[in-house]
């Protein structure tokens, strides 16, 4: 299996999903289909059926959040040193070449892509046209208006 890439964050969000499922979840689950069995006749027990239905949902969740991290390459962005360069786990600034508008965007694992934070999955079409480049250097992305331009205004690892 492929190694995926996810930040130290990341990489601790996950674990805390995954004991709040196996603490909380779980258990709340066993308790319902518990309640539901006990009120008899299971055949037309909507509760029942909703709490089976549950019950998969989240050990589906559990076997997919271990399924990642076993696979996860954590990387802690503030100890990568790509001397300039755009890699996995980078803060980029860009500025907008047409509008002159500044965004900043960390680019982050699939799990942990949320555009409103700032946060953009590595296989993005735009963090796929910053990775490798430098601090003046200016990205071609495809986006669903069209083409857009950024230049690269700074490139931290935090």
């Amino acid at each position: 299996m492929a190694t995926l890439p996810i930040t130290k964050r990341g990489a601790e969000q996950l674990k805390a999903e995954l004991h709040r499922l196996k603490t909380v979840d779980r258990p709340s689950v066993i308790n319902a289909i518990a309640e539901a069995r006990a009120q008899g006749d299971l055949s037309e027990n909507a509760e029942y059926d909703a709490a089976k239905d549950r019950q998969g949902f989240v050990e589906g969740r559990i076997q997919e959040i271990e399924g990642k991290l076993s696979a996860a390459q954590i990387i802690d962005p503030s100890t990568v040193d790509a001397n300039g360069k755009v890699v996995f786990g980078s803060t980029v600034e860009l500025e907008d070449e047409e509008t002159g508008a500044n965004v900043k965007y960390q680019i982050v694992g699939e799990d942990e892509a949320d555009l409103k934070l700032g946060l953009i999955n590595i296989g993005s079409p735009i963090a796929r046209a910053l990775i490798g480049k430098e601090e003046g250097d200016s990205a071609e992305v495809q986006a669903p208006g069209g083409v857009r331009r950024y230049e690269i205004i700074a490139v931290s690892y935090i």
